[in-house]
């Protein structure tokens, strides 16, 4: 029953899953959950290991948290999307803890990480695919440090919001100003100061439904 419901999906995104045993892959449509989660709920505190994430509708964040609280957003993901930075015992060389939180309502696939290891452990294409996997997650994760550490406030939040608007090919970003604070690493007061400023530059339009882009073109030279 699990196979004849996750093998078709694994077929697509494992590009391991054909050079597995039959006996090893039961193992790991035995081992999948779908997973519904509300809005705002905690998906993972960092403190087990939850498994490989894939994401079939919604959107989640996952975030590093400081020992006073303040969190930092790492990357998002959508659906299609998939986290390996959540599987721990997978990934035996992460030595720091991952937060997810349900952005939206989000349905998920999850790979239990102790089943998922165990075939990975005698399958050297799933241990390649693995740190394949890791390592572009790691690439958004400098991307988002390097803003943080080396750019302006202006330059983050102009970045954001050109991305934002070609990911969503929409001139409107429906986000509240404590989201976009959340997902660039600030505070909301300075992302509302900063939307000021672009409003009355004529770059932006805030608005109770989300922000408006008014001139792509100058958002874009700011992002660069």
């Amino acid at each position: 029953m699990a196979r004849d419901m996750f093998e078709p999906i694994f077929k697509e995104i494992f590009p391991f899953w054909e050079k597995i045993t039959d006996s090893d892959k039961e193992y790991i449509c035995t081992n999948t959950s779908a997973v519904s989660y509300p809005k705002g709920t905690n998906v993972h505190d960092g403190n087990d290991c939850l498994g490989v994430v894939m994401l079939r509708s919604g959107c989640l964040r996952v975030y590093i948290l400081s020992e006073d609280g303040k969190d930092i957003t790492l990357y998002r993901l959508h659906a299609g999307d998939m986290c390996m930075l959540s599987a721990s015992c997978v990934l035996q060389s992460i030595t720091f803890d991952v937060h997810i939180d349900a952005e939206e309502n989000s349905e998920c696939y999850i790979v239990d990480g102790c089943a998922f290891s165990s075939v990975a452990d005698r399958n050297p294409d799933i241990r390649i695919f693995t740190l394949e996997t890791a390592v572009s997650r790691f690439s958004d994760v400098m991307w988002v440090m390097q803003q943080i550490l080396f750019m302006s406030m202006d330059k983050r939040l102009a970045i954001f919001l050109y991305e934002e608007m070609n990911r969503t090919n929409s001139d409107i970003i429906n986000l509240t100003h404590e989201q976009i604070a959340r997902y660039i690493g600030s505070a909301r007061e300075v992302v509302s100061r900063m939307l000021k400023y672009f409003s009355n530059e004529g770059f932006v339009e805030p608005s109770r439904k989300g922000i408006k882009i008014l001139d792509k073109n100058r958002l874009r030279e700011l992002a660069l």
